[in-house]
């Protein structure tokens, strides 16, 4: 890929992670605009079976975004491929890794609880929305189009050095060290209607989160040291402290 190539591949790495996040919020709500969803539309089959090839579709995603984001494999990797489109190569390959998951995933659809109130069915897709939105607004308090690999083709195409990574705590980092997270974990369990398809991708989801906070977190005191260590003992890490 020529230098030249750079920005354009990381407007398209973008455009399909967007569509693809878009898509992941259809598949999780079962909304009837997706053709494939967590409880409709996937290959039929065994409940076994079902469930062995469900948690190996999240168990590829989860070694594909953990491995690729670790300082020692990212040190290997760009001696292969250009700095600064590492991050919307790795962006590009998670999409992927989604996008087989809603092909393949094999709905369970034997329903575990079916919440009827109207009141707490509008307060959990209140709170499914509020999981969404924590999320989003997550990544850009740090720096979305940094996250998601823009920022890096952008300063190259303007010729402009790569800056250093800076701790900061905004807004919803003063609450919880990992909001994003906490928006994921909601925006997966919040569901009225939860069958044992759903649940198998909310626990799966969960078991890699937590997995993937402990690494996250020692590259993070690698990188910042005691500030990190000092931030850590003093903020949650998915739910606010109430007492310190």
């Amino acid at each position: 890929m020529t230098k030249a190539m750079y920005l354009p591949f990381g407007l398209v790495a973008y455009v399909i992670f967007f569509a693809t996040f878009l898509y992941l919020i259809a598949f999780v709500a079962n909304l009837p605009q997706a053709p494939l969803t967590v409880d409709r539309g996937g290959a039929i089959g065994g409940a076994a079976l079902a469930a062995l090839v469900d948690v190996g579709l999240v168990a590829l995603f989860g070694l594909q975004h953990s491995v690729m984001a670790r300082p020692a494999f990212k040190a290997r990797w760009t001696k292969i491929v250009p700095e600064q489109i590492e991050r919307s190569i790795y962006v590009l390959l998670a999409s992927v890794m989604l996008i087989l998951l809603f092909l393949f995933w094999r709905p369970i659809p034997r329903i575990v609880w079916s919440i009827e109130a109207p009141a707490a069915v509008i307060l959990l897709y209140a709170l499914f929305a509020a999981g969404w939105a924590i999320v989003l607004l997550s990544t850009f308090m740090i720096s979305h189009f940094e996250l998601f690999g823009l920022k890096q083709v952008w300063g190259h195409a303007q010729g402009a050095a790569a800056t250093k990574p800076e701790f900061r705590t905004p807004l919803f980092y003063r609450l919880v060290r990992h909001p994003l997270y906490s928006g994921f974990i909601l925006a997966f369990w919040a569901i009225p209607v939860m069958t044992v398809g759903h649940l198998l991708l909310a626990v799966s989801m969960l078991v890699y989160i937590l997995i993937a906070i402990g690494h996250e977190e020692r590259d993070l005191i690698n990188l910042f040291g005691e500030r990190y260590v000092e931030y850590r003992g003093r903020v949650g890490k998915l739910t606010p402290r109430l007492r310190r």
